[in-house]
């Protein structure tokens, strides 16, 4: 059966599924801002009509500087792009024919982009249902690479890696000569997070990806960001299609950058629902990874798969993120966003249907 490689458009989920999509469905699969857009996007909107006749800013220079602003660095270490996923696109094709270690389970945009660029795939498998990093087995295998994908908070678990586990990384590529590229599209899902950009000054070999697609609601848009050493991102812009990202994309970047209240309500919304939820799971038996973001791993421990468990959500038009293309996961847990409070609360009541059903 071929599966979707993504969560979201769940028609082709169903098809895959050889059942029909139902009229009424909750999409527990994309795993974005349950708060959607701020409001300042909307109350902006039809300004943004005017943009569609003018060319894009091919260098996004406006979005850049508020980025430096921010974020304290400088802006030819900043690269602007059509979504995460053109970044790490991008970085491939830098990587064209290398040697890449990459961490399971995790984004399965990595290998397929590595692939796509003959790039030789090194895995290091992480075991559930803790995901613990094993350093000492990521230290042997990095001695053969030349570059490191690293996704943290990781998708799909929702695990946070400490700073100094990543500092860690660093040094360790830095040894080796091996290019580490930190994906950190949930960053700001974290309340506590650290940042790891000023690092980029002592490590040239580290480029940090960010998404504002997830935070901010707007994977229709696409829109993300790359820091790194400037002769990196120099060589990573020398990749990019001229005007890849639009004018609307880097206007609503411009708005988005701004919403610091927008960003502290969605955490502590997050961080609400989802101690909810997991009291829920506790009680009823459920397995959990340890998510500290927006999404989680979900297992029914009493079941052998969890594909029965999967073909019943969807048959109640509750739609989670399968995990049969996760190396190390093979289907065996399901992946859910967190969404807003009623949406939460009816997936709650179809697992009690679930239940009983076993019962």
């Amino acid at each position: 059966m071929k599966w979707p490689s993504h969560g979201s458009n769940p028609q082709y989920l169903y098809e895959a599924m050889g059942m029909e999509l139902p009229d009424q469905y909750l999409d527990f699969s994309a795993n974005i801002n349950p708060l959607g857009p701020p409001d300042a996007l909307k109350m902006k909107w039809n300004d943004f009509y005017n943009k569609v006749t003018v060319y894009p800013d091919p260098y996004s220079i406006t979005l850049k500087e508020q980025l430096s602003k921010k974020e304290q660095v400088p802006t030819d270490s900043l690269l602007i792009g059509n979504g995460g996923a053109e970044l790490i696109t991008l970085a491939a094709r830098m990587l064209e024919g290398k040697k890449v270690l990459l961490i399971q389970p995790t984004f399965s945009e990595y290998e397929h982009a590595c692939r796509v660029n003959r790039c030789e795939i090194i895995i290091h498998q992480l075991e559930a249902p803790d995901f613990e990093l094993n350093l000492d087995g990521i230290r042997q295998k990095l001695r053969d690479a030349d570059a490191l994908f690293f996704c943290n908070p990781n998708n799909p678990t929702g695990i946070h890696y400490t700073k100094s586990d990543m500092i860690m990384l660093m040094e360790e590529c830095e040894k080796h000569d091996c290019l580490f590229i930190l994906d950190e599209a949930f960053y700001d899902f974290l309340e506590d997070y650290q940042s790891l950009l000023p690092y980029i000054k002592r490590f040239p070999n580290l480029i940090v990806i960010r998404s504002m697609t997830k935070m901010f609601a707007i994977p229709g848009i696409r829109l993300g960001y790359a820091v790194g050493d400037p002769a990196t991102i120099a060589k990573l812009q020398n990749l990019q299609s001229h005007w890849s990202t639009n004018a609307i994309a880097l206007a609503a970047g411009e708005l988005c950058i701004e919403e610091e209240a927008f960003i502290r309500r969605t955490q502590t919304y997050i961080a609400n629902e989802r101690n909810r939820l997991f009291t829920y799971y506790k009680k009823q038996g459920f397995m959990i990874s340890a998510s500290k973001v927006n999404f989680y791993l979900l297992q029914d421990p009493y079941r052998k798969d969890e594909f029965a468990l999967f073909e019943f959500l969807l048959k109640k038009g509750i739609i989670p993120r399968h995990t049969f293309n996760f190396p190390g996961l093979e289907g065996n847990w399901l992946r859910f966003a967190i969404k807003n409070s009623q949406e939460n609360e009816q997936l709650m009541e179809v697992l009690n249907q679930w239940r009983k059903h076993q019962c």
